[in-house]
């Protein structure tokens, strides 16, 4: 390990412990959902298919770890910890799954699911009496960037599910509960 790694460990691994990494994680869920619905209001950009099953993932995150920090405070057991860090990294790595997949579908390294194309909205049809209603949707072939920062929203999305589910690991290696060793005097 090199020196920086490890002070870069010394300085995140305090983070890790007990209660905090799933507050913290609750936070990255949350500013990720919060994030995703601004782009939907503010920037306009609509979710295709693909996108909103990106956000389900950060929706169980959420449900999850408020459930978990509720029952942590009825009782502190560090197994109880290590087991939902680890169900953490597990859906934190689902969710970069189905991040990379859409990634993948929009530089066409492989086709869309049925239903992820376009609609084609016929503007003599729409339903004026409900506005609020999507009357279709986008392509989910479609990089809302077009390229211009490196990766596509979803590649983004990709990788930072990858680090989150890395240091739910990690938290979880880190409330492993350690053996307790003998000194020579026992």
């Amino acid at each position: 390990m090199t020196p920086k790694y490890r002070l870069m460990m010394e300085r995140i691994d305090p983070l890790l412990k007990t209660w905090r990494w799933p507050a913290f994680a609750l936070a990255a869920a949350l500013f990720m959902l919060g994030a995703a619905h601004a782009f939907e209001s503010v920037a306009l950009l609509l979710p295709c298919p693909l996108c909103l099953r990106q956000r389900e993932v950060y929706w169980a995150v959420v449900a999850m770890t408020i459930t978990a920090l509720a029952l942590w405070q009825v009782r502190q057991n560090p197994r109880f910890m290590l087991a939902f860090n680890i169900m953490l990294g597990l859906v934190f790595l689902t969710g970069a799954v189905v991040a990379a997949y859409h990634a993948g579908v929009e530089y066409k390294f492989w086709p869309a699911p049925s239903g992820c194309l376009a609609n084609v909205v016929d503007m003599c049809a729409i339903d004026l009496t409900n506005l609020n209603e999507r009357q279709g949707a986008p392509s989910c072939t479609d990089d809302p960037w077009k390229g211009r920062y490196v990766l596509s929203m979803a590649g983004w999305n990709a990788l930072i599910s990858i680090g989150l589910s890395a240091l739910s690991f990690r938290a979880a290696g880190i409330n492993f509960p350690q053996p307790r060793t003998l000194s020579p005097a026992e």
